[in-house]
């Protein structure tokens, strides 16, 4: 069985409340296509200040890639 893989692009600007502002940029069919698209955007507003909020991650097509429950947490635990 043939796999088709894809990249997917996002940016990731941590705010100063602990809170994380998230973009998908793209979802692009080489690696070579996704760091052409975070190249093309570092020199934008907003990005160039947060050079490193960038991640390419690999994921397969028709395929899960969170296979479990999840549990939200909201605001910051008392100690």
């Amino acid at each position: 069985m043939n796999r088709q893989e894809v990249f997917l692009v996002q940016h990731v600007h941590l705010l100063d409340n602990d809170e994380e502002d998230v973009k998908t940029i793209g979802i692009y069919s080489t690696r070579q296509l996704a760091e052409a698209a975070v190249k093309r955007l570092l020199i934008q507003p907003g990005f160039r200040d947060v050079p490193d909020g960038f991640t390419i991650d690999l994921y397969w097509v028709d395929q899960d890639h969170w296979e479990g429950g999840y549990i939200t947490v909201r605001g910051k635990s008392e100690e």
